[in-house]
């Protein structure tokens, strides 16, 4: 029997899929990639194509020589990191680096890690995929130079330490753009009003103004408001129509990443940054009673809703047995024409798996995610939720009202993945008129209002401006956010983001002199050529000459032309206790922390401590948000060390 060689990613894969295979193979994991660009240099022959200088990264050698050892003795080797262009390109790295000549190799793939993907993968093994290859040196390429370029204009023009990013320069740019459109908001006045109505002296209902009779007006002031409410004051409210009628909700799609990223944000409030990491555990393996270590989701980095045919009818199957065949639904998708579709959609590896049978063996937060991932995914092979609906419009004074109402008919997906208030809503008592009925009005009761501008991005509707906008791919989404957030060009309060001063002093210059890099339509046409060097229709080469001619050309301008931007400390209040100053907030390698303004003379720093928004349960004094060396967020009382509370979980107010 030949030996027989398996090179995969993560450490954590290697115990999962040795288990699957006889004693023939070996399983090591190359630890991501082993070469890339040097940090100290460019890194990038421009005169010569573009050429890419890699060079080992530091600190691998030990398990370089441990790939060589094991490469030396295997007979076939097959390359089986993760299943898209960062994969294809990682094992072509192992290829040049390590020497394989005279050696029988392979690539394989498999968009889960279950006994059944591993073997199929095995049997089915092929060629590197070249033009996956040059599709991510075509990123990394272009990303290094627009880095290497821009970021030291930053340096001389901004502050030292800044850096810029191609993908991330645009979506800065949303960022400011949303901040500016907020500030320039105008509130407009406008004006509700609402008739409770009664029958019989009983309750009825509560209708809505929506104009006069045919014709739809907004009530801007308090006069117009009072004009309908005295036309209506002493008049019989007629039921003009009453319309019952069916409506049909469809369920939802299975995750692609940025809806997983939209999801898990908007339900568990977690992170985009967080989200991936526990979808990467999950798909990698995790050990499991009675299963031992299996994936138990599919592939992570997809924008694709297909599903496999053994899938959806595993999936079926399992929905008529627990839950009824009356609730199987037909299982449709909607394909993305994107390159990346030839992935599935991200669903558990095994459905018959549900998320209490593995409650026990994940972390809370593996849990819920899995949980979530799975509900969706059944869902998404139910029928349909229908709801009853009824709608009704009321006369009066010349002034015409409206009420509606929805209730669950029949649950469909409903009964798996839904929100308690969707399933009723609105004004039941529009079931019991008909046309013709008359109603007395109770009361009407009016409200000022004012409009509202757009609401700040959160990581979740700023992940799906960048599907919709094609910034990025779904491998960058998250660490993109991560990148301005941690520059500190962005700040999260709650769940909203913000620009920062340092953001928006980088954004207007880069603005002013590189409007392509903060272009949301040509970073997307950069995406979109990308899409093309890995569907083998253009030459990475040709778009980096396509490409940097003009944008150095901006480079050289912005050197001679900008002029240096001073970004001022946003300074905090509270008092410097040696010297009297008001201290600044600075930014370090943990965060940001409070700094005296007078240093060198005074270099007094302490801890920003963020307020947790209760009172201290044992002093009555303000929380505050700490962190553990580690990053781990506890609440401690203000007044430490006098009182010692702490907190892993927030107190109750």
């Amino acid at each position: 029997m030949p030996n027989k060689l398996i090179i995969v990613e993560s450490p954590t894969k290697v115990h999962t899929i040795q288990k699957f295979l006889g004693s023939g193979y070996e399983v090591i994991a190359s630890q991501g990639h082993i070469r890339d660009l040097p940090k100290s240099k460019i890194g990038v022959d421009i005169e010569h194509d573009f050429e890419p200088q890699y060079i080992t990264i530091r600190g691998k050698g030990d398990l370089m020589a441990e790939l060589k050892k094991a490469i030396k003795k295997a007979d076939i080797i097959y390359l089986a990191t993760d299943p898209d262009r960062e994969g294809e390109a990682i094992s072509w790295h192992l290829c040049q680096a390590l020497k394989m000549d005279g050696k029988t190799v392979y690539r394989i793939t498999f968009n889960e890690i279950t006994k059944e993907a591993v073997k199929t993968a095995l049997k089915n093994p092929k060629e590197l995929d070249m033009n996956l290859v040059n599709a991510q040196q075509a990123r990394r390429v272009l990303d290094r130079v627009v880095g290497y370029e821009i970021s030291p204009l930053l340096w001389k023009k901004v502050r030292g330490k800044l850096s810029a990013g191609r993908v991330q320069s645009a979506v800065l740019s949303l960022v400011a753009d949303r901040e500016n459109e907020i500030n320039a908001f105008i509130p407009e006045e406008y004006w509700s009003l609402q008739a409770s109505l009664s029958k019989n002296g009983s309750p009825v209902l509560t209708a809505d103004f929506y104009g006069k009779v045919g014709k739809k007006i907004t009530l801007s002031n308090e006069a117009e408001t009072l004009e309908v409410e005295n036309a209506v004051k002493n008049g019989a409210f007629t039921v003009a129509e009453v319309k019952q009628s069916e409506r049909t909700k469809m369920p939802p799609l299975p995750f692609t990443t940025s809806t997983l990223q939209q999801e898990a944000s908007n339900r568990l409030n977690l992170s985009t940054s967080k989200t991936m990491r526990l979808a990467q555990s999950l798909y990698e393996g995790v050990k499991v009673t009675g299963h031992g270590t299996v994936g138990l989701i599919t592939y992570l980095r997809t924008d694709s809703t297909r599903v496999a045919e053994e899938a959806d009818k595993a999936c079926k199957a399992f929905i008529s047995s627990a839950y009824g065949a009356e609730l199987v639904g037909s299982g449709t998708v909607k394909n993305s024409g994107s390159a990346q579709d030839a992935h599935e959609a991200i669903r558990p590896a095994n459905v018959n798996i549900t998320p209490e049978d593995v409650k026990n063996d994940l972390q809370r937060d593996e849990y819920r995610l899995y949980q979530l991932i799975w509900k969706r995914f059944v869902s998404s092979r139910m029928k349909p939720a229908v709801f009853d609906t009824a709608a009704a419009r009321f006369e009066c004074g010349g002034c015409q009202f409206t009420a509606s109402c929805s209730k669950l008919a029949f649950q469909g997906y409903m009964q798996v993945y839904g929100n308690e208030e969707e399933k009723n809503s609105g004004e039941t008592g529009i079931l019991k008129l008909s046309e013709g009925d008359t109603l007395k009005l109770d009361r009407c009761a009016k409200e000022q209002h004012f409009t509202k501008p757009s609401p700040h991005y959160t990581e979740a509707t700023l992940v799906r401006a960048m599907e919709e906008l094609g910034l990025g791919r779904p491998s960058t989404y998250a660490p993109t956010i991560t990148n301005i957030l941690g520059r500190h060009y962005i700040a999260k309060e709650g769940r909203n983001l913000f620009m920062t001063e340092l953001g928006e002093a980088v954004n207007a210059l880069l603005s002013k002199s590189f409007p392509d890099i903060v272009d949301t339509g040509f970073t997307a046409g950069m995406e979109k050529a990308l899409d093309e060097v890995a569907e083998g229709q253009k030459n990475w080469h040709e778009v980096m000459r396509d490409f940097y001619p003009a944008f150095h050309e901006e480079v050289k301008k912005g050197e001679k032309e900008l002029e240096r931007v001073k970004v001022a400390d946003e300074v905090s209040n509270e008092p410097c206790e040696l010297c009297g100053r008001m201290m600044v907030i600075k930014y370090g390698p943990h965060g940001r922390f409070l700094a005296c303004p007078g240093f060198p003379e005074c270099r007094n720093t302490k801890p920003l401590l963020e307020k947790a928004g209760v009172a201290c349960p044992k002093c009555g004094k303000e929380l505050v948000i700490r962190r553990t060396r580690k990053g781990r967020k506890f609440y401690a009382c203000s007044a430490s060390p006098e009182c010692d509370f702490m907190s892993w979980a927030k107190p109750k107010a």
